[in-house]
Formats: C-alpha cells, structure tokens, sequence
C-alpha cells in the first residue's frame, strides 16, 4: 500500500473507522496478515459515531451507515464492492418481541442500536410492513433492561447475536430478523452501511483512497476464504462457538456492493426519503479508478 500520491510528499496515514462488531472483523482481520494494517490510522468506534467523524471530517474513510450515506451524498464517495449487508436472514440486527409484531401498536418498543439505518428499517418494516405504531424510545442495547420497560426490542450487531443466539431462546421470545423482513417485503439484499471516503480528501489523495480500498478487498477476500480460522479465533475471546461464527461470516454477512446491492439501496431511499432528510432519487456516488502509485 503506497503512502505517497503521485507527485506529492510522503502523506500521513489515513484516518480510516473500524466497526468494532463481530459483522465487520472479516473486512479487518485480514489487514494484518496483507501487510496493510500498519499503514493506517485506524478509530473504533460504534456504527453511528464512526458516520458522524466521516462527515464531520475527524475520518477520511470509513464506513458509514445507509441513512446518513444517504443524508451526505454529495460530500462522500462510495468504495465500490464492499459493504455490510444481507441477502436475506443477517442474524445479528433483529427485534425482541414478548408478543406477536401485529400487536405492538401503541406500545412501547425499546430502541437499542447504535445505527441509524438499523433503527429506521425497523420502524419501516413495523409501520409499513406490519401495519403497527409503536412507542419507541431509545436505552442501552440490554435486552433484559430493554423488557423490563418495553415489549419489544430493536438491536444490532454483537448485543443481537448475544440476545437472538443465547437471551431470547431461554425466555421464550420471538427473533425476528430484520434482513429476512426486508427481502421477504422487497427481494432485495439490504445494506447496512458502506465504505466511502470523503469527496476532498479523494479528490486531493486519489491514490491513497485507490491503496486503502484494495486493502479492504484483499482483507475481505482473504478472511472469507480462511473463514474457519477467522472464526476460530474470534471464538477465543467470544461467547459464541467457532461454526456458528463461521457460518454468520461466511453465510449471513454480506460485504460485497453490486447492482442488486444498489437496488437495495435505492429502494430503502424511496421509502424513507420523506422523514430521512434526503431526496427518494438520491444518486450514489461511486469510486472512481485511480492509477496505481
């Protein structure tokens, strides 16, 4: 990975997020083994501060949930071919429910996540899809504390898992999961957030922003084919057992970002556009190449 751009002085690192979920270690783990990791000045954080540093300027790259992709097109461009999503069930954004969905209109849903994009695809499929009103209110991602004062609960990544995985099946609660919704609803994939470097710093570092996207795609590719180890390791220090990662990894998570990737995309704007601060056409904005330094 070079740290110069053509005919410039040797650049700084880049200031580039890491989700610090379990969803987003294959796009990370592999930086190491690729001799990239060094080269970057990486921040981790939860989904939502990570997207607020990207667009405040703190990060040059990083990933940024749907939503406030969307709400900040025009000052982003977006890494083609890597994202995270699903293509149906992603096990780890769900909704808890005490009851059956059709029977929280009026009451009070907890929400737990830490993205946007995760919480307002749950207020779609529940309005729009179910047909229901909740209260929602927002609280840490404690699926027990969440229950006590709700009866339903919206979480995302490892808090998800935990609860989906382990919590609910001993309490006798429904797991409904928030990407089979969706391509039940649509036949879309859906995507929870991208990788996108802010539009100056691409424009005046093409080659760094070229160097890091290749990193993440040689990281990406290189974690999914060596699956088993990534997800063994993980187990080590996880309460989840190493198939069971393998298979979230390797068969829930979706990190590409195609035409159909782009679809899903399109059509989440079209329907939340109206009380999403951006317009339901919003054009995604993609990476163009750059020459390799």
């Amino acid at each position: 990975m070079t740290g110069t751009d053509a005919g410039g002085p040797a650049a700084v690192r880049p200031r580039v997020g890491h989700i610090q979920f379990l969803n987003c270690l294959p796009l990370y783990w592999g930086l190491a083994r690729t001799g990239n990791l060094l080269d970057l000045d990486l921040t981790k954080d939860t989904p939502e501060k990570l997207s607020d540093q990207l667009v405040s300027g703190s990060l040059d790259i990083g990933p940024i949930t749907c939503v406030e992709y969307l709400r900040n097109a025009d000052r982003l461009v977006v890494l083609p071919d890597i994202a995270v999503g699903s293509d149906g069930p992603v096990m780890s954004c769900v909704i808890v429910s005490k009851v059956p969905l059709a029977e929280l209109d009026g009451r009070p849903v907890a929400l737990g996540s830490t993205s946007r994009t995760s919480v307002r695809l749950a207020r779609l499929l529940l309005e729009e899809r179910e047909g229901v009103r909740p209260e929602y209110f927002g609280c840490p991602p404690d699926l027990d504390a969440m229950l006590a004062r709700a009866d339903a609960a919206v979480l995302i990544g490892d808090p998800a898992l935990r609860a989906s995985l382990q919590q609910a099946p001993t309490q006798g609660l429904a797991v409904h999961d928030l990407g089979a919704m969706w391509k039940e609803w649509t036949g879309l994939p859906f995507v929870f957030a991208v990788w996108a470097a802010r539009r100056d710093y691409a424009d005046r570092h093409p080659e760094t922003v070229a160097a890091v996207h290749r990193a993440f795609l040689e990281s990406r590719d290189l974690s999914l084919t060596e699956a088993a180890q990534v997800a063994a390791q993980a187990a080590r220090w996880e309460s989840f057992e190493a198939p069971l990662l393998e298979r979230y990894f390797s068969e829930a998570l979706d990190f590409s970002l195609g035409r159909r990737q782009l679809a899903g995309i399109a059509e989440f704007a079209r329907r939340v556009a109206a009380d999403s601060g951006f317009a339901p056409d919003v054009a995604i904005g993609l990476l163009e190449p750059a020459p390799v330094g």
